[in-house]
């Protein structure tokens, strides 16, 4: 059988340009009533929902106002409530300061060494002290000893130390007499010590002298600058 194509391809052309055009006519529709529709949406949102709850929160903010209102010496009730919770804060953070009563009794040699005067900085963090000794060795024994003191203390249920004294500076060393008039060395001492020890939240804290693993009397007896490295040091 014959077929004859009896349109000519300028009208093919045209068929199917219009279809092209039908086609991208829906899309664009389409497209349009999906925008409007996303736009309407969120105008909805904006003006129905967010407004609604604004109007819910300025309603519970009346009537918490109103409550507040209600309450005598509002003011005075703040107050306190400020106050309760920086002294929580303070309990929080201050220093139980007798403990370095204690400290002393541990660190200084007993019949040897006498304290005479004791003055604790919170700001520089330092503990300066003046005493008196009987010879010079027992002012290096008390240092030597200061130099090998921990503090062991327990936090987050494990057992943790720090060096009780750094940066230990002795100075104004000279001699003198006590009150009985004999021959003593009188001696400041200053040092850097560790907050641990003194710290509310560590309510139990002890001190452990080590003396650096060497507590033989040639050792404490003679001065540090004497010892070499690698030595007993």
């Amino acid at each position: 059988m014959i077929e004859i194509n009896l349109i000519p391809d300028v009208k093919q052309e045209l068929l199917r340009a219009q279809r092209t055009r039908t086609t991208v006519i829906s899309v664009s529709i389409t497209t349009g009533v999906i925008a409007l529709s996303f736009v309407a949406l969120v105008l909805i949102y904006v003006y129905l929902v967010q407004g609604g709850r604004e109007f819910l929160l300025d309603n519970q903010i009346k009537d918490k106002s109103s409550e507040l209102a209600k309450i005598d010496d509002l003011s005075k009730v703040i107050t306190l409530q400020n106050q309760l919770k920086k002294i929580d804060e303070l309990n929080g953070t201050k220093k139980i300061d007798s403990r370095m009563f204690d400290m002393l009794q541990a660190v200084v040699p007993p019949n040897q060494v006498k304290i005479a005067s004791a003055r604790m900085s919170a700001e520089t963090k330092t503990i300066d002290l003046q005493g008196q000794a009987k010879t010079y060795d027992s002012v290096e024994v008390f240092k030597k000893t200061l130099e090998g003191a921990v503090v062991v203390y327990t936090q987050d249920g494990q057992e943790k130390t720090d060096q009780l004294a750094t940066k230990i500076n002795l100075s104004n060393i000279s001699y003198g007499e006590d009150e009985s008039g004999q021959r003593v060395v009188q001696f400041a001492l200053s040092f850097e010590y560790a907050e641990s020890y003194f710290a509310a939240q560590n309510p139990s804290v002890v001190i452990r002298l080590t003396n650096q693993g060497n507590v033989t009397d040639s050792y404490l007896g003679v001065p540090r600058s004497v010892f070499v490295n690698g030595g007993s040091n």
